[in-house]
């Protein structure tokens, strides 16, 4: 019994087409990264600073922003301070901050109150050419 293949498959000059402009999208499509928080595997010297991002216990009534700077700042001495080394502000699906800090800095800032965790931050490429194969692609558990 043969089966019949569909009629755009027929054409190999329009399967030709499509593989090469698939080939041609894979190539040209630029790494998607994403940061996230992670443990290194390796420390960074004592006084190297590194992003980390900060996890705290917010209470409800007070302002994400205000709150985490009022975190940060005695362990860097002053709002000021605390304000120019905060990167970012997570308010929603997580109540937090990242904040470029060295290793005593770290640990200074996991015993202030309402810290729950403090990890470095690292980017992962989803996509890349890893091993010479541009559409290597890494799940991370998500599929």
């Amino acid at each position: 019994m043969k089966t019949e293949s569909p009629r755009h498959l027929r054409n190999p000059l329009l399967v030709l087409l499509f593989l090469a402009a698939a080939a041609a999208a894979a190539s040209a499509a630029p790494a998607v990264q994403i940061a996230m928080a992670a443990e290194p595997e390796q420390a960074p010297a004592a006084q190297e600073a590194a992003v980390h991002i900060v996890y705290v216990d917010r209470p409800e009534d007070a302002d994400p922003e205000e709150f985490h700077i009022r975190t940060l700042a005695p362990v860097l001495g002053s709002e000021e301070k605390a304000r120019g080394a905060v990167l970012y502000h997570y308010k929603h699906a997580a109540s937090g901050f990242s904040a470029k800090l060295t290793t005593e800095q770290v640990e200074d800032l996991k015993k202030q109150p309402g810290v729950l965790q403090v990890v470095p931050s690292q980017t992962y490429q989803l996509h890349g050419n890893e091993g010479g194969h541009a559409s290597t692609t890494r799940t991370m558990g998500l599929m």
